[in-house]
């Protein structure tokens, strides 16, 4: 969850890096247990897979739940405060790396994840681009929707990190994401959370606060 965009970074600040969980565990609970749920129904659309890079793993909070779901998971961020901070809590590996020259090979793990991620990042196509090249089954996506009341609230809110920050909407997502994967795209499928409304989980409708995207991608690219 790291940028290069600005010369103050808050992700490389070890104060910030060091209390980022607490927000889960705190007011950002009900976001958190929403955003699994709905990335938890998409995970499913790769029922083979077996391995997951999350790119942008900041503290490693969605790495080591994909990690308790049985999968072979790897964190992967720029920021070493982060990445100091996923390796004290424990649980996968976790390497320094850039989104947008990623240090693996081809084809190296059935799914790449970017969670809260390609909106701070200076070249989101490349990631994009990037995270396809090293994915052998598929792509999964989770963003922050710049149609919903919760992006406008984060853009009122004043705080740096949030005024640099790129939001996207389904459309524009799924469209890069298509780009991205080029011969190889294949079904992509989306959904949104985070709805200003009790008992709500997720709809297939473009105005929830987040949206969880999964991009399969064809074994061999089609002509």
């Amino acid at each position: 969850m790291t940028t290069r965009i600005r010369s103050a970074n808050p992700f490389d600040e070890p104060a910030f890096a060091g209390r980022y969980e607490d927000w889960y565990s705190g007011k950002g609970r009900r976001a958190d247990l929403l955003e699994k749920d709905l990335l938890g129904k998409l995970l499913r659309l790769f029922p083979q897979a077996r391995s997951v890079l999350e790119v942008g793993c900041g503290t490693g909070h969605f790495t080591r739940w994909m990690a308790e779901k049985g999968l072979d998971t790897v964190g992967l961020d720029v920021s070493e405060p982060m990445l100091n901070e996923a390796r004290r809590l424990g649980g996968p590996s976790y390497f320094p790396g850039d989104a947008l020259s990623l240090p693996f090979l081809d084809r190296s793990y059935d799914v790449t994840a970017l969670i809260t991620t390609l909106e701070f990042l200076p070249d989101p196509a490349r990631a994009l681009a990037e995270a396809v090249r090293v994915a052998r089954q598929g792509v999964l996506l989770g963003v922050l929707n710049r149609w919903s009341l919760l992006a406008l609230q984060y853009r009122l809110s004043g705080k740096a990190m949030w005024r640099s920050a790129r939001f996207f909407g389904p459309g524009e997502l799924a469209g890069l994401a298509r780009q991205a994967a080029g011969p190889r795209a294949g079904t992509v499928v989306w959904r949104t959370t985070l709805w200003p409304i009790s008992g709500v989980r997720d709809l297939p409708l473009p105005w929830g606060g987040f949206i969880g995207m999964a991009v399969q991608l064809h074994a061999e690219e089609k002509t």
